[in-house]
């Protein structure tokens, strides 16, 4: 994905794992979807609940214990003279 961004005139200006964050994303998920059963029961059926459930149940298992990752890249586009318009510190990307 890196190198078909590069390709394509982007310059990778950083890549951050979001493993760990996933994994408890999904164990929230899961969360609330247990917590909500009368209302998934309305809109579906028991199946489909639990299917849900153990897929959230299994894949944050398997984030949690590095089986899996998902990566957020952030990507720029130079300008003419060659300039990305981002800050220089990654601290201040997120003002």
């Amino acid at each position: 994905m890196l190198t078909a961004a590069e390709r394509a005139g982007l310059e990778v200006r950083d890549v951050e794992s979001l493993r760990e964050h996933y994994a408890l994303t999904l164990q929230r998920w899961r969360e609330r979807l247990e917590a909500n059963h009368d209302e998934a029961q309305r809109v579906t059926n028991e199946a489909v609940y639990r299917v849900w459930r153990l897929m959230f149940a299994g894949s944050a298992y398997r984030f949690a214990k590095g089986h899996v990752n998902v990566y957020q890249a952030l990507l720029s586009k130079r300008d003419d003279d060659g300039a990305s318009g981002l800050p220089l510190l990654r601290a201040d990307w997120y003002v």
